[in-house]
């Protein structure tokens, strides 16, 4: 395949550095560069550029390019009368994260922020010093460079409740055209009537390839009494090979959606490896500016109309209290001068928690990455490394904890196994023999914990404290070990004896005195073992002007000030039932068009 423009030079970590091993490396950097030479993966002509100069003034500045901020500039930059310019922390997506298969490859990289929390009292209690991880994607796309892809919008009722909550226009009837505006479903003639469109710039469809096993599930969970549904659509509650944000085999990140079709307008600047510090306001709580290091230079940027932050759950919240904008005893605290005193910043801050329960199964297939199956990927985008195994089923269940009759399960089931992948080669003995493991990992979407988040200091560079709080609340454990009981169960289906399910019954460090398989077991598990989703949302918390906690109101204007609105999973009162990529694009789809109807009367 050739190529009308010069490859650009690579950006960010690459394969080879990725993958534990040096029997791999070799391997994994020949891959590299026949993926690099493959136009539609490398796209060297379409990549966006950081400008020469910039200019001194904009109409908008957004900080943050991912999934809100980067579907906001794209949106804003389609007013030929706006000028844009969108700050990014990271670089440009490195080609490797393309491929479906390896999105596990790249947590822990440059291209990921790194967070830890704090030491947890309930959980994360076998990780070092209590810390929970949490990947955050510091790269133009930002988590949607490095998530699972899946395409899930939440139920009804998620976006009922923001709207019973005082949130006016946020019902899923209001909602549901900004999903549809930036969809375009490849398989819209096989979903539910009404509820997907095609036109948009975010390709909706799933992947080429499926593992015999993905289908299975899906029947083993007729099995149990769930029917093969599309979640995106009339019901939420059932299982699905799910849809997800690809295109022709590959990731469909945010940046290569909405940013590369944008980035020849010349009202859209887009700055790499500019990491904001703080918005500047005039002695009216307007904002007027927004610093930020650029090649480690201190710079500054003049704003005309609106700042939208867009930095995510962890980042969005950091910004406005760097900003002057939060609780002020907590600001004071840490010698940052308070503009305006907005308790609810950093608080409510929560996150879907899960567990990851391990089975064997029967596999004689041989090791699933080698030449034949990345020729099978370069020639043909099918095979093995054209999707993410038997991550791309899901399933939505109801507990004792659920409210069934609202169709608003409790429990999502994320699987985990057979990739085209180093680690599921033997580089970390995934694979033994003729043994495969494979995890079930029930995923609580209604946790009632909450936590916050603070400044650890006053440099803008520093990370913040993050306290999650994760199981502080005695049903977020009960809803859990009922979602381990379901999953074990469904191992033992009719539909999945073929597979010869096994059960790891290795006891969980600090739980060998608990009877194996018990409530009290389970609970310490889940305390031990935690798995934290990367679904973190509610530290910027949108509501109305009763409400103690909330930071942005309906139109996500941050409270107290001007000319500063928020666009992101941050500002969700609750967070969503499942994967929370799609309602972050919704997110930006909405500030988006409220700005133009503000800006264009």
């Amino acid at each position: 395949m050739s190529c009308n423009c010069p490859l650009a030079a690579s950006t960010g970590p690459t394969l080879a550095s990725t993958c534990g091993g040096q029997s791999f490396m070799l391997f994994m950097g020949l891959l590299e560069v026949f993926l690099r030479s493959q136009c539609d993966l490398e796209d060297p002509c379409n990549r966006p550029q950081s400008p020469p100069r910039i200019d001194s003034s904009y109409d908008f500045v957004v900080i943050g390019g991912g999934s809100g901020g980067a579907t906001v500039a794209a949106r804003l930059s389609e007013e030929k009368s706006f000028s844009v310019l969108l700050l990014e922390a990271g670089l440009d997506e490195p080609t490797g994260t393309q491929i479906p298969s390896f999105f596990f490859n790249f947590l822990g990289t440059d291209i990921d922020w790194r967070y830890s929390t704090e030491p947890e009292s309930e959980a994360c209690l076998n990780k070092e010093e209590r810390r929970c991880y949490w990947p955050r994607g510091k790269v133009l796309g930002g988590t949607s460079v490095m998530n699972g892809m899946t395409y899930m919008r939440g139920s009804k009722k998620d976006y009922n409740d923001w709207s019973d909550l005082g949130n006016s226009g946020w019902s899923y009837d209001d909602v549901l055209p900004y999903f549809k505006r930036s969809e375009d479903n490849q398989q819209i003639n096989t979903m539910d009537y009404g509820y997907h469109a095609t036109g948009g710039p975010l390709t909706v469809t799933q992947f080429p390839y499926h593992p015999p096993l993905s289908q299975s599930l899906v029947d083993a969970g007729r099995e149990l009494g769930y029917n093969n549904v599309d979640l995106n659509g009339n019901t939420h509650t059932g299982f699905a090979i799910a849809q997800t944000t690809s295109r022709n085999g590959s990731r469909l990140s945010t940046s290569r959606a909405f940013l590369r079709p944008a980035k020849n307008r010349s009202n859209l600047h887009i700055m790499l490896n500019a990491t904001a510090t703080r918005i500047i306001f005039d002695q009216t709580k307007k904002a007027i500016g927004v610093e930020f290091f650029h090649n480690d230079q201190l710079r500054r940027v003049n704003v005309l109309k609106e700042v939208v932050v867009s930095g995510g759950a962890v980042n969005s919240p950091q910004i406005l209290l760097n900003s002057g904008i939060g609780p002020r005893q907590e600001l004071e605290k840490v010698r940052v001068k308070v503009v305006h005193d907005l308790p609810g910043v950093g608080k409510n801050l929560h996150n879907h928690v899960a567990y990851a329960i391990g089975f064997t199964i029967n596999d004689t297939d041989t090791n699933p990455l080698n030449w034949a199956t990345a020729m099978e990927y370069l020639l043909f985008r099918d095979g093995l490394m054209s999707g993410t195994g038997i991550s791309e089923v899901t399933a939505m269940i109801n507990t004792k904890y659920a409210i069934r009759e609202e169709d608003h399960p409790d429990i999502q089931l994320i699987f985990g196994g057979y990739l085209a992948d180093c680690a599921e080669t033997g580089m970390v003995g995934e694979k033994k023999g003729k043994k495969r493991s494979i995890y079930i990992i029930p995923t609580l979407l209604h946790p009632k914990s909450r936590g916050y988040l603070r400044l650890r200091d006053n440099n803008p560079l520093s990370k913040p404290l993050i306290y999650p709080n994760y199981l502080t609340h005695a049903d977020d454990v009960g809803g859990l070990i009922e979602g381990i009981k379901f999953s074990i169960k469904l191992a033992k289906t009719r539909t999945l004896k073929k597979y010869g399910f096994e059960l790891d019954k290795t006891p969980v460090k600090g739980c060998e005195n608990i009877p194996f398989g018990c409530d009290a077991y389970w609970e310490c598990a889940i305390k031990h073992d935690t798995a934290p989703e990367n679904h973190q949302a509610g530290s910027c918390k949108m509501g109305p002007v009763n409400d103690p906690n909330a930071v942005v109101d309906n139109q996500l204007r941050v409270r107290g000030v001007r000319g500063v609105r928020v666009a992101d999973t941050s500002i969700m009162p609750k967070v969503t039932s499942g994967n929370t990529n799609a309602p972050a694009i919704m997110i930006g789809e909405r500030a988006a068009d409220f700005i133009k109807k503000t800006w264009t009367r």
